[in-house]
């Protein structure tokens, strides 16, 4: 484990090689072996604006933490029979990374996450 160098995020001595690059199983960082501090300056410039400006609603409108948005179609609940109807406004929504965007509360359904291609701004 000493023949890699430590993950620059979490500091783990568990790296592992993947191709070209090295990864944390830690923290799932990846980086490039020879480059780490030009690649961890490059993801953390990237990913901190990127996250509120790439994420667009269906009509391509970019969408910031607090907006209030609306459904625009039936969308089924995993794992239950409740529905979220097309045209349900939704206030003050969060975005997070990962496969759904958009953290809220539903009104009559509680919190859940949706994906911001399903709903517009309002």
């Amino acid at each position: 484990m000493s023949e890699y160098p430590p993950c620059p995020k979490c500091q783990s001595t568990y790296a592992y090689p993947d191709g070209a690059m090295l990864v944390c199983p830690e923290c799932g960082h990846e980086w490039a072996p020879a480059g780490e501090d030009e690649s961890t300056g490059g993801d953390t410039e990237h990913s901190d604006p990127a996250a509120p400006s790439e994420v667009l609603d269906a009509n391509g409108n970019p969408l910031q933490d607090g907006d209030t948005v609306v459904v625009i179609k039936d969308l089924k609940i995993k794992g239950s029979s409740t529905v979220v109807k097309g045209g349900t406004k939704v206030k003050n929504i969060r975005l997070v990374d990962g496969d759904h965007d958009i953290d809220c509360k539903i009104p009559g359904i509680g919190a859940m996450g949706l994906k911001s291609q399903f709903v517009k701004k309002a």
